[in-house]
């Protein structure tokens, strides 16, 4: 009874070739329900609230940051507001001086690749 249990979840086989063209919305859903055994509309709802997990995590007052194990990182960067300058040297034309204006504070989005995600494009 044990065994047919532990080969009801063994995963099935990954097929490492390379992908040569890039996929769309449509196929990355396809691909991934025959590869899990679950519906596209199962796999949809997933990648919906992974959409909305990232979302409330990068948001204004969320954390700042989401981490997908082993993939990528997501940072949220707070990019402090610049004063104006002026008579700056111009690096284009040397001897000129320019006027830099002023540049709101805004929120940058960084995405990091962690190991795993290093390591397939080393492959």
């Amino acid at each position: 009874m044990a065994a047919k249990k532990t080969a009801a979840k063994k995963a099935p086989a990954k097929n490492s070739a390379a992908i040569q063209d890039k996929y769309t919305k449509t196929q990355i859903l396809n691909t991934i329900s025959e590869n899990t055994g679950l519906t596209r509309k199962e796999v949809s709802s997933v990648l919906n609230e992974l959409d909305s997990l990232i979302e409330r995590h990068v948001k204004k007052r969320g954390v700042g940051e989401f981490t997908l194990p082993g993939l990528l990182k997501i940072k949220a960067v707070k990019r402090p507001a610049r004063p104006a300058r002026k008579n700056v040297p111009n690096p284009f034309r040397p001897g000129e001086f320019m006027d830099i204006p002023k540049k709101p504070a805004t929120t940058r989005v960084k995405v990091l690749p962690l190991k795993k995600l290093k390591e397939f494009a080393l492959n």
